[in-house]
């Protein structure tokens, strides 16, 4: 007998791209009686991109911005919550090879700068000034009238040319002014360098071979990444890791590095390169790191890969049923390991752009086979059962789902929206309701954020360890987890990582050092954060400047959470958890929260602008869902996500009567449900998009459109609260009973059969036919007998019978 094992590894590394942005000032000719100034930020860089940015006061304290006023907004521009707009680049001319942003403004407002960040639209990344957002100040500039300004237009030198406009002589005409005078008008042009880290995924995987009868284990080591690949390498004989040589035979190419380890060139194969290493079956450990050039090595956060070589001894000597067990579960982890290496492929396709189109069809179709199979290894998996005394007979069998995902056949239902916590009595409300909802078919509830908050919806957390919020006490929390878990609902709670309100100020008067039982100082807040000084490292995604972002690279940071989710899964009885803002922080670290906590289910809010073109929706929204999907993938797939994409898709197909929008090119749905199902949350609104923010409302009068779609198709759908409180509630009922009587669940096959301006059609699973659209469409007949299940505006449901 021969036994195998295999690990494959994702890494992530980076290249960096070297861009330049431009800025420079000067006058712009009004009214006689009015002279006003434009600044004008252009760049040469590729692709789409955004001006993020802002105005400070003078007078102002701190470092907040303001939202300039409207007279300033270029055209296009779009704000961001009440402190900033978003302006896109735009060419001044069809063969221009640079995109400018203008900005006029009257040098005589109160207004002292310009502070902003570039943002690339397709990745959502920001790119600020040695790690500061960049200002312009404007105090400095005169406030005089004029008509007549010399401008500079050339670019000089590049990236680090740093000009000032040559002195201007400003003509002051005798009616706008005491007396004729020139006055001189200093402007600058100056212009930056940008560097764009682009993230780029490979694969490493290692297979073990153990042969009977043989002394010695053969591993095998491939790599996907491109060019000579040197594996630097050593062995262990203890849980210290404490490198050593090996005895011989060692891969051809290899070289001993001063007596303390082996250096082997990868040979060269089809797709990337490998070795074999014949090691003694004594060894305890494999270690090494990769080198790919002088200056640049790949390994495992900071520390070496290690690949543990007992556990291919201790197959040996199994008994047949454990040989059995072993192998079913080396198979279901086989395919896993299969479904990470495929998705790390699809990343480096994406970031390299090496392969067609085609390719990543290919992937994509072959992780849901994968997928599929898995999941079919799972449901007809032996239950198993907890260790409990002989007399416990009522106690239910505990059956192993994977943390996170849930068992597919999830309905999710949002109970709260924006105005919950005014009532006072939130969690008791809903108590008496429990009942109510789980009837409607629900298996999942979405509880509103528990922790006391600085704002009263929960959202700006404080102390997390006390959780008597605007929606009740801990003990009616408890009270209600309870009743919802009688009626067999489970229950997520909304957790925020991302940021945290401090309760104590600095010695420089900022709101940075926090206290209750988590008392972290300013090291627990990112480093790049200007509003909040912290002394963290770099933030690893987008900044929430409402409140401190918190440098989840830390230790202590990581561990303290890690505890306080573990307390609310056993102390309140939560069984998973929504992430709130997930594109503050790695996903990396959401895979570390959720391996310790282990939730039913995860699901995480990851929110990010669609492509658009002058205003107008893209039909191709890769980009966007793409950013979902790696988002994901760094959570090595603990946790779902809410499928965004397809939420915005669904506006413009029902709005703009385009329901041709709702195919992709491939013919698949065009959102995260087209690539990823078993993570793709889809939703049509929630407390942000609807209830009395309305920050981005489904279109009215089409909701059950929406539902018709989320309901009969894969993904894991959600529905909110508004909606089974008003008269959609018995339409909503009845598209959830029938889709678990059809038992459709996040991988259904859902085949597109009409996908026209007026009218989307579609069958799930050949047992489920709908459309949605004021246009026509009947099921044909065929194998199927089709009848007419659920009518509504503008939808229609049918079912398969036999």
């Amino acid at each position: 007998m021969v036994t195998f094992q295999s690990l494959t590894l994702q890494i992530q590394h980076y290249y960096a791209n070297f861009f330049g942005f431009w800025s420079s000032l000067s006058l712009k000719v009004g009214s006689k009686d009015q002279l006003n100034l434009r600044l004008t930020i252009g760049c040469s860089l590729s692709g789409k991109w955004i001006l993020h940015w802002g105005v400070s006061y003078v007078g102002d304290t701190g470092s907040e911005w303001d939202q300039p006023p409207k007279d300033m907004w270029p055209h296009g521009s779009i704000p961001i919550n009440d402190y900033a707009i978003e302006t896109p680049f735009k060419k001044p001319s069809k063969d221009d090879i640079f995109h400018e942003v203008k900005i006029d403004f009257n040098p005589s407002s109160a207004i002292e700068a310009i502070d902003f960040v570039l943002k690339d639209e397709e990745t959502g990344a920001s790119y600020q000034h040695k790690g500061r957002d960049f200002r312009v100040s404007l105090v400095n500039y005169l406030g005089d009238d004029g008509n007549m300004i010399q401008a500079k237009s050339s670019f000089g030198k590049w990236p680090d040319a740093v000009e000032q406009l040559p002195n201007m002589v400003l003509n002051v005409e005798a009616s706008c002014a005491s007396k004729n005078e020139n006055r001189r008008l200093e402007g600058f042009y100056e212009e930056q360098p940008i560097v764009k880290e682009v993230s780029v995924g490979n694969m490493v995987n290692v297979a073990i071979r153990k042969f009977p009868d043989a002394a010695n284990i053969v591993l095998h080591l491939e790599t996907d990444i491109p060019g000579d690949v040197v594996v630097h390498w050593g062995v262990c004989r203890d849980d210290a890791k404490t490198w050593e040589i090996p005895a011989v035979p060692y891969p051809p190419e290899t070289v001993v590095f001063r007596n303390k380890a082996l250096r082997t060139l990868l040979q060269p194969t089809g797709n990337g390169s490998r070795a074999f290493f014949t090691l003694d079956e004594k060894l305890d450990g494999f270690l090494f790191v990769l080198k790919l050039d002088d200056n640049s090595w790949v390994n495992f956060q900071g520390n070496d890969f290690y690949i543990p070589l007992s556990s291919a001894r201790s197959v040996k000597g199994q008994s047949n049923s454990e040989s059995e067990e072993t192998s079913g579960k080396a198979h279901a982890d086989g395919i896993i390991n299969e479904i990470r290496n495929l998705i790390s492929g699809l990343n480096s396709e994406k970031s390299l752009q090496t392969k067609v189109k085609e390719a990543k069809e290919s992937i994509l179709n072959e992780i849901e086979k994968l997928a599929a199979e898995a999941y079919s290894i799972f449901r007809s998996s032996t239950p198993s059962y907890p260790e409990e005394d002989s007399d416990a007979d009522d106690a239910e069998p505990t059956i192993n789902i994977s943390s996170g995902t849930g068992s597919g056949f999830e309905i999710l239902c949002q109970v709260f929206n924006w105005e919950s916590n005014k009532s006072g009595r939130w969690y008791m409300e809903l108590k008496e309701k429990a009942s109510e909802i789980s009837s409607l078919g629900f298996t999942v509830i979405w509880l509103p954020t528990p922790t006391e908050s600085v704002s009263p919806e929960g959202y700006m957390p404080k102390d997390l360890y006390n959780l008597n919020s605007r929606y009740g006490t801990i003990d009616e929390l408890k009270d209600l987890v309870k009743s919802l878990h009688g009626v067999g609902l489970k229950v997520l709670g909304d957790v925020v990582l991302n940021h945290r309100c401090a309760h104590y100020q600095n010695q420089n008067g900022i709101w940075n050092i926090f206290g209750g039982r988590l008392n972290w100082d300013d090291r627990a807040v990112v480093g790049d954060d200007p509003h909040f000084q912290g002394r963290g490292n770099k933030s690893s995604g987008d900044n929430f400047h409402a409140a401190p972002n918190i440098d989840h690279s830390q230790d202590f940071v990581r561990k303290d959470l890690i505890e306080w989710l573990c307390w609310l899964r056993e102390e309140i009885g939560y069984d998973g958890c929504r992430l709130d803002f997930v594109r503050g922080f790695w996903g990396g670290y959401v895979k570390d929260y959720l391996d310790a906590s282990e939730p039913y289910f995860a699901v995480g809010e990851y929110w990010d602008s669609l492509s658009y073109t002058y205003g107008e929706m893209d039909h191709n929204q890769d980009a966007h869902r793409q950013r979902i999907v790696d988002w994901i993938n760094a959570t090595n797939g603990t946790a779902g996500a809410f499928d965004v994409t397809t939420k915005g898709i669904l506006h413009s197909a029902l709005e703009r009567r385009e329901y041709w929008r709702l195919s992709d090119q491939k013919g698949k749905p065009p959102g995260v449900v087209g690539w990823w199902p078993s993570c793709a949350v889809t939703f049509i609104e929630n407390h942000d998009t609807g209830s009395t923010q309305g920050h981005w409302r489904f279109p009215g009068g089409k909701e059950m459109q929406g539902y018709a779609y989320i309901l009969t198709h894969p993904g894991t759908p959600a529905v909110f609260y508004d909606h089974i409180v008003s008269h959609h509630r018995s339409e909503i009922g009845a598209l959830i009973s029938l889709r678990n009587r059809n038992k459709i669940h996040c991988r259904s096959i859902v085949e597109i059969v009409k996908a026209e301006r007026d009218v989307y059609a579609a069958t799930i699973d050949d047992r489920v036919a709908m459309k949605i659209g004021p246009g026509y469409y009947e099921p044909p007949s065929g194998p199927q007998i089709w009848s007419l299940a659920l009518e509504g505006y503008d939808y229609k449901v049918w079912e398969a019978s036999s």
